[in-house]
């Protein structure tokens, strides 16, 4: 009984680790879209809730990909004819590779490779931060560099839903259910 109650004390503990971040504010972050336009978050975004994607190591980036498509379709697409049962989201929604460290010099030069292969609609949405990571480390609570991170924020920049990793159905509609949720309370 005593090892049963551990494990789930220890469960309980790591799952709010996790999600420590939730209530707290996105820390300020500026980044440059590939289309060479800077965005302070949360100050820029405020006003109208965002989803935040960030990755700082190659193999989190990749997996970063993956969720391009179906965001876009969820949270960035806009229907020019729109039939009576299409529902848009009006959130903000960015993707920030980082580099920092020994890979802040590969900047600009993966930026603009990026330029070339990133379809044009979705450049606007893809933001790249150049600068430290340890605030950012200790104020999102990471806890594994091979993971993209994703945060809702409300209007105010406070995190509202966190998640992380390779891109599923499940963690999709986590997200779409989590914005839901905050904009109807509005």
């Amino acid at each position: 009984m005593k090892k049963i109650l551990t494990l789930i004390t220890l469960t309980v503990f790591t799952s709010s680790l996790s999600f420590a971040q939730v209530g707290n504010s996105f820390p300020t972050m500026e980044a440059e879209s590939l289309t060479n336009e800077f965005v302070d978050i949360p100050s820029d975004i405020s006003g109208k809730y965002s989803l935040i994607g960030l990755a700082y190591s190659k193999k989190a980036e990749d997996y970063l990909k993956g969720w391009f498509e179906p965001v876009y379709n969820q949270f960035i697409y806009k229907n020019p004819n729109p039939g009576p049962f299409d529902f848009s989201f009006d959130v903000h929604t960015y993707f920030v590779p980082m580099f920092t460290g020994a890979k802040r010099p590969a900047y600009k030069k993966v930026m603009n490779k990026l330029k070339k292969t990133i379809d044009q609609r979705l450049q606007p949405n893809v933001l790249f931060y150049k600068g430290t990571l340890k605030e950012y480390k200790e104020a999102l609570n990471f806890d594994g560099k091979d993971l993209p991170y994703f945060y809702v924020l409300d209007p105010e920049g406070k995190i509202v839903y966190a998640t992380s990793g390779r891109y599923t159905k499940t963690k999709m509609q986590e997200i779409t259910d989590a914005v839901e949720r905050v904009m109807e309370m509005d």
